[in-house]
């Protein structure tokens, strides 16, 4: 599936003076990472987001989510976002800072040697 790029190219201008923030093909469209941890993208013209278990209990209950079921299961730590509810460049920053967040939280991937 492709991506939306006007979405994508949003979320480089959004992301564009953050330190350690990479991108990778993934999921068929396009993954932003925090020093290797995923924690947003864009799937089609869907934002994908990913806020762990905790934040995906919170933000089903909000508008124009629902859980990321890309292979047929539901994953835990992640949500689609339809693009209605980040027209917006502040409510797209309140989604990303989520994000962000949460993967700033998450311990430092080892590297292998």
């Amino acid at each position: 599936m492709a991506y939306d790029e006007a979405v994508a190219s949003r979320l480089r201008k959004l992301l564009g003076r953050r330190r350690h923030i990479t991108e990778q093909q993934m999921f068929g469209g396009i993954a932003f990472l925090l020093e290797g941890k995923m924690f947003c993208g864009v799937l089609g013209s869907d934002l994908v987001l990913r806020l762990g278990e905790e934040g995906v209990a919170r933000a089903l209950h909000e508008p124009h989510t629902r859980p990321m079921d890309f292979t047929g299961r539901p994953m835990k730590s992640m949500i689609y976002l339809e693009a209605k509810d980040f027209e917006s460049d502040g409510d797209l920053r309140d989604w990303i800072e989520r994000a962000f967040l949460f993967a700033k939280s998450l311990p430092r991937k080892k590297r292998l040697s």
